[in-house]
């Protein structure tokens, strides 16, 4: 019998059980299906994509065939070892707009508005630029400034900035239009994950107890209250119960949390029954309400040597393992801007990611050469999409649509995205070195031309959320404003499936603070104010 069971040991698993185990009267259980986060792709921030499609460490997810994007199976790369998306991401540090979490508390989520969660944000950093009005340090998550940022994706900053999109000092505050160098969840040019910063630190307590390589079959019910999980672990899978005296938290993402509800029967009826699985609980909205951030990206080689072509050589190497430093230190996107596709919009609806790499296909294609890498990103898509089972069986991989592409508006905005990369590879920071373009290629001149490209190359980067969305206004919601499944005692879910709204940027640092707001809601804390 433990006080609090938490499935999932990613990025908001490993913040409840650092923030619950500090009471040391609670007792804590973390069940994560993966292994351990020792894996050198791990720790070596330019490898994190060969991560991707790696059985130990990546869920490997496909979605349908979407219909919008030429009916292509589209990758969703999820972390699969302790630290979860935090050991497999590219560690770029970014909040989201503060109407991001203002829409929040809008659609229903008091206490969720970005004055009520701009004290966790800052609780959380360990910040190298310092203190301020909007940062902090001393906090578990270590934030700095690339080690070894490539003199392309410098050639990539002033060419932006020359673009029109102007310098910012920090897209991290209450203003995020501009161009930047991205901040980074390092430590001295090593990642630095959720698992390091909150995790370990813990393991050492007494009350708390980890397990990994447990697969969670569903959640036990009594009534219309969880009382804990079966679980099977070890080569033989044994089952067993493991149970709750206060309660279950579900931390395992926008994609497992959802599926572990319906496995349990709760969900829409009708959908359950079609999968073979009881159903116990009516709860339409689990599984609705997907989204992810579609992107493209605009590729061009360079006569600029300094650039990640030659990241993975001996000498390279070397270098990391001797002084962390070089280029196996970068995120591979190491500038970011957030501009607005047209006028009028209330924020940015685009977030360009850039770098000095050639990345198509999540890196699965290769060039030789030296590139230039500018990737559009729409961070307030209009598509919704669904995750739902595949079957009964908790071993298979649900069924899952993003819809992406099926808006105009944000096939718009993608198109506009590409347009303005070739505007920035046009200005004079840059232009000199460009060779040639390489994708979409110098074929690709009308908008219809650019159009069928973005059908045909789009890729999602690998933030899914909103599948158990959070609202004390809508009854279709799946949790309320305190996190708590509704209809259902000592149950909550907690990640980033509960956002009502994706965020304007990367997910991560999103998790974290949910899950360290979380915790203050289980203990009864009053939530930190501005």
């Amino acid at each position: 019998m433990y006080d609090y069971v938490i499935v999932g040991a990613g990025t908001a698993g490993c913040v409840l059980a650092n923030r619950l185990s500090e009471d040391p009267s609670v007792r804590v259980l973390l069940l994560e299906a993966g292994g351990k986060d020792r894996s050198l792709n791990i720790k070596i921030p330019a490898a994190f994509a060969k991560q991707f499609h790696d059985p130990k460490l990546d869920w490997d997810y496909y979605t349908e065939p979407e219909p919008s994007v030429d009916d292509r199976e589209l990758y969703i790369p999820r972390g699969k070892s302790l630290g979860g998306s935090s050991s497999m991401n590219a560690m770029l540090y970014v909040r989201g707009r503060p109407l991001d979490y203002d829409g929040w508390e809008a659609q229903g989520a008091p206490g969720w508005g970005y004055s009520d969660l701009l004290p966790y944000f800052m609780g959380a950093e360990d910040n190298s630029r310092g203190t301020s009005e909007f940062h902090g340090t001393g906090g578990p998550l270590r934030i700095e400034e690339q080690r070894s940022p490539r003199r392309v994706s410098k050639r990539l900053l002033d060419a932006t900035v020359q673009a029109g999109i102007p310098r910012i000092a920090d897209y991290n505050g209450p203003e995020q239009d501009g161009a930047s160098w991205f901040q980074v969840s390092q430590r001295g040019g090593k990642r630095f994950s959720v698992a390091d910063g909150y995790l370990r630190p813990a393991l050492a307590r007494p009350n708390l107890e980890v397990r990994t390589g447990v697969t969670v079959l569903d959640i036990a019910l009594e009534g219309d209250r969880a009382t804990g999980v079966r679980i099977a672990s070890g080569r033989r899978g044994k089952q067993e119960l493991v149970r709750a005296e206060r309660e279950v938290l579900l931390a395992a993402g926008a994609i497992n949390s959802p599926q572990l509800l319906l496995l349990s029967g709760i969900g829409d009826p009708d959908e359950i029954r079609a999968a073979g699985v009881t159903p116990r609980h009516e709860l339409p909205g689990v599984g609705r309400n997907l989204q992810d951030h579609p992107f493209i990206t605009m590729i061009y080689e360079v006569s600029d040597e300094h650039s990640l072509l030659t990241a993975e050589s001996p000498k390279h190497l070397a270098e990391w393992a001797l002084r962390k430093s070089g280029p196996l230190t970068s995120t591979v996107a190491e500038v970011v801007a957030f501009t607005r596709s047209r006028p009028g919009l209330p924020a940015a609806d685009l977030q360009f990611h850039m770098g000095a790499a050639y990345f198509n296909d999540h890196g699965a294609d290769t060039y030789d050469g030296h590139c230039a890498v500018l990737g559009p990103v729409l961070i307030s898509p209009k598509a919704r999409g669904q995750v739902w089972l595949r079957d009964a069986d908790p071993t298979s991989k649900p069924r899952m649509i993003t819809n992406s592409l099926s808006e105009p508006e944000d096939v718009d905005a993608l198109i506009a995205g590409m347009e303005l990369s070739r505007e920035i590879v046009r200005q004079d920071a840059i232009k000199d070195v460009v060779i040639k373009e390489v994708l979409p290629g110098p074929d690709a001149l009308s908008r219809a031309d650019l159009e069928d490209d973005l059908r045909r190359r789009l890729m999602l980067i690998y933030h899914p959320v909103g599948t158990c969305r959070m609202s004390d206004a809508d009854e279709t919601a799946v949790v309320d404003s305190q996190l708590r499944v509704r209809g259902i005692e000592g149950l909550r879910v907690i990640d980033a499936s509960i956002m009502p709204t994706i965020t304007g940027g990367n997910t991560n640092a999103t998790v974290v603070v949910i899950a360290e707001k979380a915790a203050d809601l289980i203990r009864g804390r009053v939530p930190a104010t501005v």
